[in-house]
């Protein structure tokens, strides 16, 4: 029926609902597990101690990666599940009266302010702030504390650990695993500054000085014993107060002002390391940790879970604290470093402070030493020691290495040529550049140290390229300028530059001793391509830069007008100023030689031997070992096919017997010896150096004669005298 013949009052029948059908239920999918525990066991049981099993997709990445759950070291967010204790906050705390913000006891004060030393020791020792710091509670809001000391302090460590962020962040020399600078929102009292927070420490200083001779009269007058122990204690908290502002107002100093500011530095460290000592001899006069259900050692005012929830970016890790009786020892070497840096400051010449660098980072510094010698360098007005500007820096460097004529003032005509001018000034700005990179490089801590020499190494490569072509450009206008003169502008430029690449190279090589990277069985090829390739060329480049100086010098004397009265003051030379180093070098080379030739003597005598590969080879480690080095241009890389056609001794006719090269490394250590003899004013590295060179001299004097030849006693090679250079031992 259609619409038009509907009867009139009838509601029209509706139409039919469409159904759908219903996908059918998936099939119930069924398990069939099988216990392996038994059989895991059993195939564990059959590995040896130190084997491992090797999955092919299970390797070392995804075993960094994994953690195992539930367990409180690896798992961080278990261990507040493990406690049965409520956790509080500052306001929770103070409302329970679990926590006191007024009229505490000198004991009390003494362990909350030692606690609070230890959470900033573990903060720099790469901790976060949140699992350290800020397990204080007073610290969470500091306006709620009622006790003046107290307050004082707290806001005090605040706006300390909030110079201590900035001086990291600004010098930039720190890693994931030594510093943390995620702050997670907690507050550092902005509104207060440096100095006001410094008056109210003193403000209480004063305070708790007027108690104590209050407290010595008293004991003077009564004589009790509890008496004369709160004056122990209350100078004990005075000692605390001072050590805290002092250490405040040092930093401050560093990286704001000239160098001349940090003699004043000087005389806060000094009495911070005096002001220590008396806190070392008041840390048992504090109150004691109480120990928890769950195992942790609570102090009064802190917690150490109620920021457990507040994890890291990093991989979580179980945060453990310093101990109270810790906090002298420790406070002491960054007091002593810090006076090394000032220290820094009274030197003169890229190449000396280069050298203070290094030797300061063999030291192990912590993030916070590190990060203010780097500001000292190069404070925030870009000079060196805030007086002069890095480029004038890096002239006069190359004026003492080698004397360039474009540099040099008895050469006016090219020094004032324009087009020189402008090639001398390009250069100096690209190698101020390699420079600074290069002591940021020594900022950093000794694995990354290595990684970072192997990134500018690359910078240094292209440096080299533009020293040579600056050094034609240059050479052509002075001939240009005196086309009689027989004064050469060739490798003036490239000898500074490749004296710092070669200084470089070897100093990575070097740095896998420090890190004990190297396995015996490498030995022979490391201490190959240090005495040929890089020592040697090094000692090379010193011998050249030495002869440039001398021609520079000889250059002076025929400069019209010059005073030629005296004969003695004309025929009077300098002394050469390479010379030591010039020795160091050649006497490092002669260790690595005799190191190289007894080594291939302890392979062939079967004291050393060299194992199975498996999944890699030799050839491998070769090229891994050196692979920065490919990109150099000079001195070019070795292949290790290269070095296997050198030194395979198996190709020489005759070969070579195993007494041979032991006699052919005494000589080496011979001479090394003899080097090292005759530098005047050693130091503890040269006498060591000394030290191995004899030892190592007479050893292979005996094996040379068959000392030992049939035991079957294997070579030990003891690192302890130098990290360098080893003493050969056979048990």
């Amino acid at each position: 029926m259609d619409r038009d013949s509907e009867i009139p009052g009838q509601t029209p029948s509706p139409s039919p609902i469409p159904t759908w059908e219903l996908p059918p239920d998936p099939p119930e999918i069924k398990y069939n597990w099988i216990d392996i525990t038994d059989e895991l066991k059993a195939a564990c049981d059959e590995l040896q101690m130190g084997e491992l099993v090797h999955e092919p997709n299970f390797g070392l990445f995804e075993a960094m990666s994994a953690i195992e759950m539930m367990d409180p070291k690896m798992d961080a967010g278990m261990v507040g599940k493990q406690t049965k204790r409520k956790i509080l906050d500052l306001h929770q705390a103070i409302e329970a009266k679990t926590i006191k913000i007024s009229d505490l006891e000198f004991k009390e004060l003494i362990g909350i302010m030692d606690t609070s030393l230890c959470c900033l020791l573990s903060w720099l020792e790469g901790q976060t702030l949140a699992h350290t710091v800020f397990t204080c509670l007073y610290l969470h809001e500091p306006d709620l504390i009622e006790d003046r000391c107290l307050r004082a302090y707290s806001i005090c460590m605040l706006k300390l650990c909030d110079l201590i962020r900035e001086k990291i962040n600004k010098a930039n020399v720190f890693e994931e695993e030594d510093f943390q600078t995620i702050t997670y929102g907690f507050k550092f009292v902005e509104g207060l500054s440096e100095l006001r927070v410094v008056g109210m420490m003193k403000e209480v200083e004063d305070e708790y000085s007027r108690k104590l001779r209050s407290l010595k009269s008293k004991q003077t007058e009564e004589g009790q014993e509890s008496v004369q122990l709160e004056t122990t204690r209350c100078n004990g908290i005075i000692a605390r107060i001072r050590f805290l502002r002092l250490f405040l107002q040092s930093l401050m100093v560093f990286g704001r002002k000239e160098a001349e500011s940090l003699q004043q530095v000087k005389k806060m460290l000094h009495s911070m390391l005096e002001h220590l000592a008396t806190v070392g001899r008041t840390i048992h006069l504090g109150i004691e940790s109480v120990a928890s259900d769950d195992g942790h050692m609570i102090m009064h005012g802190f917690e150490p879970l109620v920021n457990q929830k507040l994890l890291p970016p990093t991989f979580p890790r179980y945060t453990t604290l310093r101990n109270r009786e810790e906090i002298v020892e420790n406070y002491e070497q960054i007091i002593k470093r810090l006076l090394m840096v000032i220290e820094v400051t009274g030197l003169s010449g890229y190449q000396n402070i280069l050298d203070f660098f290094d030797k300061f980072g063999r030291t192990i510094p912590c993030v916070l030493s590190r990060s203010i010698l780097q500001l000292t360098f190069l404070p925030e007005n870009r000079k060196v020691f805030g007086n002069q500007v890095l480029t004038e820096c890096i002239k006069d460097a190359m004026r003492t290495f080698n004397a360039p004529p474009v540099f040099s003032p008895r050469c006016p005509a090219l020094q004032n040529h324009p087009t020189a001018k402008i090639h001398a000034e390009m250069f100096l700005s690209r190698a101020s550049r390699a420079a600074s990179c290069l002591i940021q490089t020594y900022g950093h801590n000794r694995a990354r140290h290595r990684e970072k020499l192997a990134a500018i190494l690359e910078e240094f490569a292209s440096l080299q390229e533009e020293a040579d072509r600056i050094d034609s450009d240059l050479h052509a206008i002075n001939e240009s300028i005196n086309p009689n003169s027989d004064l050469s502008h060739l490798t003036c430029l490239g000898s500074w530059t490749l004296y710092h690449t070669l200084r470089v190279m070897t100093q990575y090589v070097l740095s896998g001793f420090e890190l004990e990277l190297y396995s015996p069985h490498e030995l022979h090829y490391i201490y190959w391509y240090l005495a040929e390739i890089l020592l040697s060329w090094l000692s090379t480049t010193i011998s050249r830069a030495e002869q440039q100086l001398t021609r520079d010098e000889m250059l002076g004397d025929q400069i019209p007008g010059r005073n030629r009265n005296s004969k003695k003051k004309k025929n009077k030379r300098k002394p050469k100023i390479h010379s030591k180093e010039l020795k160091l070098t050649q006497g490092m080379q002669m260790m690595a030689a005799g190191c190289f030739k007894a080594v291939l003597g302890f392979f062939l005598s079967r004291k050393l031997l060299t194992p199975d590969f498996l999944l890699d080879s030799e050839c491998t480690r070769y090229e891994h070992r050196f692979l920065p080095f490919v990109n150099i241009t000079t001195p070019p890389f070795m292949l290790y096919s290269q070095f296997r056609d050198m030194t395979d001794i198996t190709t020489y006719h005759p070969r070579p017997s195993e007494e041979q090269l032991f006699i052919a490394a005494s000589k080496h250590f011979s001479q090394a010896k003899a080097m090292y003899e005759t530098i005047p004013n050693q130091t503890e590295e040269v006498q060591n150096l000394l030290k191995v060179a004899k030892t190592n001299l007479v050893v292979t004097k005996l094996l040379a004669t068959g000392h030992k030849k049939d035991s079957p006693c294997k070579v030990e090679f003891d690192f302890s005298v130098h990290k360098y250079f080893p003493i050969f031992k056979i048990a």
